[in-house]
């Protein structure tokens, strides 16, 4: 008797392996990375980066990067050895997105599958909706989420050069079991000059 049953299907570009996101046993061993631990991001010019840190546990929990006047939140989490995560979360963050009653809809990016939502502004963004876009890259044993605002959500360049940092990130797993959907530890960068 066989198993029929649907194994989560990897999301991701077929030609990721090349163009990124990368894992970490694909990156180029001599460019000076950022290490935030779980992500390695690629320093370039005009890019400010801030770590979202959660108010009680003070761990980071997603890097936010400014860049192209636009902003990209990435978060790496494990996924399973059997199947990507990507799908899935779509379907959440669709019904997070509606029942905070914005509106979302899916549609075919750069990146693959990709959800562009209208979501309630913050409070301090003053009232009606602003547009974000929702990627998602599976990679071996991991999965990486990135929300795109700002120019990027809707200007066609702003969005290349904010999707080509996303391809230029790096994510380190680490040998560790983990479960899936948890998040892959973050930590502050080195300073420069330090051991």
């Amino acid at each position: 008797m066989t198993d029929n049953t649907p194994t989560p299907q990897e999301s991701a570009p077929l030609n990721r392996a090349v163009d990124g996101p990368f894992d970490d046993s694909e990156a180029n061993p001599v460019r000076p990375y950022i290490d935030l631990g779980g992500i390695k991001i690629l320093p370039r010019e005009g890019l400010n980066l801030r770590l979202e840190v959660e108010e009680q546990s003070k761990r980071i929990v997603a890097v936010g990067l400014d860049y192209a006047d636009s902003s990209l939140q990435v978060q790496p989490f494990a996924a399973p050895r059997s199947g990507g995560l990507w799908d899935e979360t779509r379907v959440q963050l669709r019904d997070q997105v509606k029942a905070q009653g914005g509106r979302v809809e899916e549609r075919e990016g750069s990146l693959g599958k990709e959800l562009l939502a209208e979501v309630p502004a913050a409070a301090n963004e003053g009232s009606g909706l602003r547009l974000a876009r929702f990627i998602g890259i599976d990679g071996p044993r991991w999965f990486l989420r990135g929300v795109i605002g700002g120019a990027a959500a809707s200007d066609p360049d702003a969005a290349a050069k904010v999707e080509d940092l996303f391809r230029s990130i790096v994510v380190v797993r680490g040998g560790s079991p983990m479960p899936p959907r948890d998040l892959i530890p973050l930590k502050m960068p080195a300073t420069p000059g330090s051991a």
